[in-house]
């Protein structure tokens, strides 16, 4: 009779203790399931926040456009169209070192000074990004660029890569603001015959 009460006792150890696993399991198993969904809806809420910033700003898109199409008419040599895309109370940032910003007329010069100066004029851009306000780090509709102009200079026929940076603000819907941001001294320099 002893040997039977402990084999009823072996027996129902060993039923508690598969219990406790099997509770054991499934807790880690609920465990496990409550942070994988914790971990989904976190991936989501980045995912989600970082994607709709660029579409947040209902400007960003025509603003683009327009930047590119400025661009490509740089190319093409178009002057009018560029300057139709100019604000009049444009602010601009000359790539040379020292300059002071200037306005829409001299920014048409400049513009014509490069156009006359070299040919097959092609910006091919790395990426376009959109502008923050420095202020806030908030979209503000404005437009950034980094990328390569190709050409050729006319007077000595070299041909010439030059890695830049542009940036454009807009009032309603014409670039109001911006700069060039490349080496001018050495991009000029390139062209001068070495003796």
């Amino acid at each position: 009779m002893l040997k039977e009460s402990n084999l009823c006792i072996y027996n129902l150890k060993t039923k508690l203790i598969a219990y406790i696993y099997i509770l054991n399991i499934k807790y880690k198993n609920k465990i496990m399931k409550s942070l994988f969904k914790l971990s989904i809806i976190t991936l989501l809420f980045f995912v989600i926040s970082c994607t709709s910033e660029k579409e947040n700003n209902p400007k960003y898109s025509a603003n683009l456009e327009v930047a590119k199409s400025f661009m490509a008419a740089h190319g093409t040599e178009d002057i009018g169209a560029q300057t139709a895309m100019i604000h009049d109370d444009l602010l601009w940032q000359p790539p040379i070192y020292g300059a002071k910003q200037y306005g829409k007329s001299e920014h048409i010069e400049a513009l014509k000074m490069y156009q006359t100066l070299f040919d097959n004029i092609l910006y091919t851009p790395d990426n376009w990004l959109p502008g923050v306000l420095a202020e806030t780090g908030e979209l503000d509709g404005s437009v950034r660029t980094y990328g390569t102009w190709t050409g050729t200079h006319v007077e000595t026929g070299k041909p010439f890569s030059l890695h830049s940076y542009h940036t454009f603000d807009f009032i309603d819907g014409k670039i109001a603001a911006g700069g060039d941001y490349f080496d001018f001294g050495g991009f000029f320099a390139s062209f001068e015959e070495v003796e």
